[in-house]
């Protein structure tokens, strides 16, 4: 049996003594070429794009690229762009025209036929509505593959054995990083992961679960930048995670080929990304011995559910390791830029310090999962040749972040708050699963969770202009006997912005000012916490019966006007930022795919990019403090 062969030469296989402890790819019989695609079965299929259908016709109709029409049958149709197709379908729109559509009533019929039923089919509805949509010509074979690749990456998930949500809800972090169903609830075409191959997905992919070791080289280091965090030392770092063993066989690798050790830093990276770019891309600079690969570290990582940051699960206290990886998935190749992360530990060091320092912050028990060290490499040809921004100048970096483990009490679990959004194949809720097991009133439940994830966001803004990139998947929840208590926030330096003029920032650190209009600087807590994550857990947990709309809202508003009313000394920013004004703009993220799927947002300027389309209804203005509606 062999393993992966790429165009770089073969990877090594399973019985070579010298291979690594584990294959850097998992088995398949290459002389079987369908066995890397016996996931896609008809019925699998099927499955898979009734579901995306489904999500399709909700977000598209969310963002109004489509209008559904409602008939005398209560039943909702979406014409397509020359008449011949419709879709029907029953669904319930709920606050923030959030539309839960019954999947098993979505019929595709043609009207050409006195409506005979269609095979209802994801790539034929984009076809189908592309003019509706918009899809540029040159946008739309890139994003069928992306809606292709997110098809087969679901109906990967129904051919493994899964966790029912309460089975779930009792495992462990990387069990439940791994078992989700879902990635971005607002995006579509969410899995794309245009570059992997069909065994690299079985490697690499988040849900594929399979052990991964980083490829690591020694990179020039007059080429290289390497930053850390105040108390981290690079040759301690280096200690920690790879052990005094294994820096010295990469030493002795070094001194056999005549080099200086000392001339060198260490760099992890994606396997992928070293068969794939590094050793062809960067040829000149592996000649030149500028680059030097070193081979595989010795501790087996899983991916998470960005794709290009991995957990250690040999040794779970150590780092999350963050790589550059060039692959395509959700409208950014996903690298790392050696420029952004000479300046990362100095600006995580800024928020863990603010977080630390404000008794409001302090209190929540809110953390900062710190990026304490950041090495990149800049390539003489192509930091010449690319402009600032260039997929070409993103490579070759890493980061190492904090793990989550270190930090948790006895008794605590963790879990990615992503999987609060997370159903098992019968329907049911993880989060549904978190509240039996707590043994609380469904609403005091959330109330905690709340406490716990709005409240430190709310006061970042409102006293610091600070705002992250809240969403599932940067945000961990630490949990006792199924209640959040806690959460930790991650991927700081490429989501964090400060919006405040009069927040003072460190030189090192300016980076992260952005100048927003003041109009729109709510619209990090309206869309990222409203719109993009509480709409979708509103959705669940009222449709299956757990909480009703109102309460759940009502949940909410009095959330923030607890905060509110705890800090006095604020209120004109709560005057000025008004989170209970009866309707906010609409930020559209999957308009911003359809127009441009390789670069979605200019991360110079990301305000610039908003695409807004009419406002939406707040969900929490009728329980304004005071009002009567309340």
């Amino acid at each position: 049996m062999t393993t992966h062969v790429s165009d770089t030469g073969p990877g090594p296989r399973a019985s070579d003594p010298s291979a690594p402890r584990s294959a850097p790819f998992p088995a398949h019989d290459l002389q079987d070429p369908a066995s890397v695609t016996a996931h896609l079965s008809p019925q699998a299929w099927e499955a898979a794009n009734r579901l995306l259908a489904r999500k399709a016709l909700a977000e598209f109709s969310h963002e109004r690229l489509l209008r559904p029409e409602r008939g005398a049958d209560g039943l909702y149709s979406v014409r397509g762009d020359d008449g011949a197709v419709e879709y029907r379908f029953a669904a319930r729109v709920m606050a923030l025209d959030h539309w839960r559509i019954d999947a098993d009533s979505i019929v595709r019929r043609d009207l050409r036929r006195d409506g005979a039923p269609l095979p209802l089919d994801a790539l034929d509805l984009v076809l189908d509505l592309r003019g509706s949509l918009p899809l540029g010509e040159d946008v739309l074979p890139v994003y069928l593959e992306e809606i292709s690749s997110t098809l087969a990456s679901s109906a990967y998930r129904m051919s493994v054995p899964a966790l029912d949500a309460a089975e779930l809800a009792r495992a462990d972090f990387q069990e439940i990083e791994a078992g989700m169903t879902e990635g971005h609830p607002c995006f579509v075409a969410n899995n794309g992961r245009l570059g992997f191959d069909a065994i690299e997905y079985h490697a690499y992919a988040p849900e594929a679960a399979h052990p991964v070791r980083l490829v690591w080289v020694a990179a020039r280091r007059e080429r290289t930048v390497f930053t850390c965090s105040w108390d981290v030392d690079r040759d301690g770092l280096l200690r920690e995670e790879l052990g005094p063993e294994v820096l010295a066989s990469f030493s002795a690798r070094l001194t056999g080929l005549g080099l200086d050790p000392d001339d060198y830093h260490l760099i992890p990276l994606h396997p992928w990304q070293w068969w794939n770019r590094l050793a062809v891309t960067f040829a000149a600079d592996v000649a030149r011995r500028d680059l030097v690969c070193l081979g595989y570290g010795p501790d087996e990582y899983r991916a998470q559910q960005s794709i290009r940051t991995f957990f250690n699960a040999s040794r779970p206290r150590r780092h999350y390791v963050k790589t550059a990886l060039s692959v395509l998935n959700m409208g950014f190749l996903r690298g790392l830029s050696a420029e952004y992360m000479e300046a990362t530990p100095a600006i995580n060091d800024w928020v863990a310090e603010l977080f630390a320092g404000d008794p409001v912050l302090r209190g929540t028990g809110a953390r900062i999962l710190r990026e304490r060290a950041a090495v990149g490499y800049r390539a003489a040809h192509y930091a010449r040749a690319a402009p600032q921004g260039s997929p070409y100048r993103k490579m070759i970096a890493a980061l190492w972040r904090q793990s989550p483990v270190p930090l948790l009490n006895p008794g605590e679990r963790l879990a990615t708050m992503a999987s609060l959004l997370h159903t098992d194949a019968e329907g049911r809720s993880l989060a549904g699963a978190f509240i039996d097991e707590s043994g609380l009133d469904p609403a005091d439940w959330l109330r905690r969770y709340l406490d716990a994830y709005l409240v430190p966001l709310l006061h970042s803004f409102y006293a610091h202009g600070l705002v992250f990139m809240p969403h599932g998947e940067n945000v961990i929840l630490v949990l006792r006997d199924g209640v959040p208590e806690r959460v930790l926030l991650k991927d700081i330096a490429e989501e964090v912005a400060v919006m405040d003029d009069r927040t003072p920032l460190p030189a090192g650190v300016e980076r992260i000012r952005a100048e927003v209009p003041e109009a729109v600087q709510v619209l990090s807590l309206f869309t990222d916490v409203f719109d993009c994550f509480l709409r979708f857990l509103n959705g669940i947990l009222a449709g299956e019966g757990t909480l009703d709309e109102n309460a759940f809202w009502g949940t909410v508003a009095a959330c923030v006007a607890d905060y509110q009313a705890s800090q006095p000394r604020l209120a004109d920013r709560f005057a000025r930022h008004d989170l209970f004004v009866e309707r906010f703009p609409l930020s559209c993220l999957n308009r911003l795919q359809l127009r441009n799927n390789r670069q979605m947002v200019d991360l110079q300027d990301p305000s610039s990019a908003l695409q807004l389309v009419g406002t939406l209804d707040n969900p929490i203005a009728p329980f304004r403090p005071g009002d009567r509606a309340r």
